[in-house]
Order: C-alpha cells, then structure tokens, then sequence
C-alpha cells in the first residue's frame, strides 16, 4: 500500500482488527521508509446477484419474494414452517449456484425451481402456485397441469 506521506509502496502491518462483525478489517500500517503510522480499511467487494424479469428489467435477488410466494402456496397445508424455511434455503442455493457465473439468474428459472420443489412437498400448493405463475386463465389449464402431474381431473 503507498504511503500518503511519501509515496513510498513498503510498509508493514502493526495492528489487525476485525469490524463489523468480521465484514472488514482494520490495519494500522507503517511506513518503512519514513515511519509514517496510516490506516487502511479491506471490505469483501461482492457483486449483487441480480434476476431478470420477463419483460427484461433486472432487478436485485429478494428471497423474501420467494418466501412470500411458497407460504401463500402453502396457506393452511400440513407443512410445518421448518419445512418452508428448508425448502426457500434449498430453492436460494440453487438459484447462486445457477446464476454464480454471471451472478445473474432468469426469473423462469427461479419459478421453475420453486415448482419442483412444490411438486415433491406437497401437490396442492403445487397446482396453487402454478396457477399465478403460469397465469392459468381457465378450468382447461388447471386440468391440463393436475394430468401433467398424474392425478385425475
């Protein structure tokens, strides 16, 4: 780090300290060449995980979103919230591991995770979800969904 007394590039650390609850780091440095005591401050630089929309606009990942979405699926299901909390985090990991390259992810494709994991916990809150996802519009669509799944209609 140069020295904003004498430009100097050597120097070394006196001091660490961890910040804000170990998010950034505190050192006190001095210089070797002319004693000077400065402080530097490190932050992890993370690059916002963003979701395209369907119309294009990208907006930050919210995974209260996605919680909003599967408790309303769910709404007086047998599911116990340890469940919903476990099936959001798998849904959340899935999504950063998809969209890690680019740190961005389709909004489909979100939608399409929350789906499947729906199909496995429980199908009611499958078939609700589907149908304001999908934007089912008639009794033909809902039909057409619950024989996708291998019920009866």
């Amino acid at each position: 780090m140069r020295c904003p007394h004498c430009g100097n590039y050597d120097d070394k650390v006196i001091e660490s300290r961890t910040l804000a609850n170990g998010e950034a780091i505190r050192r006190r440095r001095e210089c070797t060449s002319c004693g000077y005591r400065f402080t530097s401050y490190e932050r992890i630089e993370d690059k916002q995980f963003m979701v395209i929309k369907r119309d294009g606009r990208r907006e930050p990942f919210d995974r209260k979103k996605i919680e909003r979405g599967v408790e309303r699926a769910l709404e007086k299901r047998p599911v116990s919230q340890m469940n919903i909390e476990s099936l959001v985090n798998e849904i959340e990991d899935s999504a950063a591991i998809l969209g890690k390259g680019n740190h961005e992810i389709d909004a489909a494709v979100i939608g399409n995770l929350v789906l499947e994991k729906l199909g496995v916990l429980d199908k009611v809150a499958y078939i609700r979800f589907a149908s304001v996802y999908r934007h089912f519009n008639d009794l033909d669509e809902f039909v057409r969904e619950i024989q996708k799944m291998g019920g009866e209609a």
